[in-house]
């Protein structure tokens, strides 16, 4: 994260996205896969070098070099990219745009259930014995069971999260960066997707 200052002087407080270059390497139709899309991928300083033979042939195919991650878009109507086209930051977002960001959250391994879900805990002193236990999980002779869904200790984070309505403040076209308000989630360094809010 990092910040800015608008016009008015006020901290702007940013996280700063390498979104892109990225480069069309399929497109779905909607005669031969029932849906328009195309799949994207990120073009990054470090290139794919080990790569399966299917997917050797799939980049071949579109023409382009080997990347690392893949992802699909749904395409709207009226945009025509077809295989080998670049998608650049500038032709995408512009500044004041809402955008919702999907990443995997930090990971922090299995946690109990006040940092997991925030249980109260019970009283610290006067002998309780009962500080950060979860307390009854179920009832003893019906259902004789612990429902589906209970809130209990274990792993916690690394898992999809969605930011929604996030504004982008900036754009550096030289670089393909994108500046956010706010934070997104995952650890720096990890791959998001940035989807623009349909209005």
């Amino acid at each position: 994260m990092s910040q800015v200052w608008d016009d008015g002087g006020t901290v702007v407080p940013v996280t700063v996205l390498q979104a892109g270059p990225c480069v069309v390497v399929d497109k779905r139709s909607q005669d031969r896969d029932g849906y328009q899309a195309v799949q994207l991928g990120l073009v990054e300083a470090r290139p794919q070098k080990r790569v399966t033979k299917p997917l050797a042939g799939h980049f071949k195919k579109a023409g382009v070099p080997p990347v690392r991650h893949l992802k699909e878009f749904p395409l709207d109507d009226g945009e025509d990219l077809k295989p080998g086209d670049r998608v650049l930051v500038q032709a995408t977002f512009k500044a004041g745009d809402k955008v919702d960001i999907t990443g995997v959250s930090k990971g922090k391994g299995f946690q109990g259930v006040i940092r997991r879900h925030h249980f109260r805990g019970g009283a610290a002193t006067h002998g309780s014995m009962f500080h950060r236990a979860p307390g009854s999980v179920g009832a003893s002779s019906y259902p004789s069971r612990t429902f589906p869904g209970q809130r209990m200790a274990g792993h916690m984070g690394a898992r999809q999260v969605t930011t929604k309505n996030l504004t982008v403040v900036q754009i550096d076209e030289t670089k393909n960066l994108l500046l956010v308000k706010g934070a997104v989630p995952g650890a720096n360094g990890g791959y998001l997707t940035i989807r623009k809010v349909r209005s």
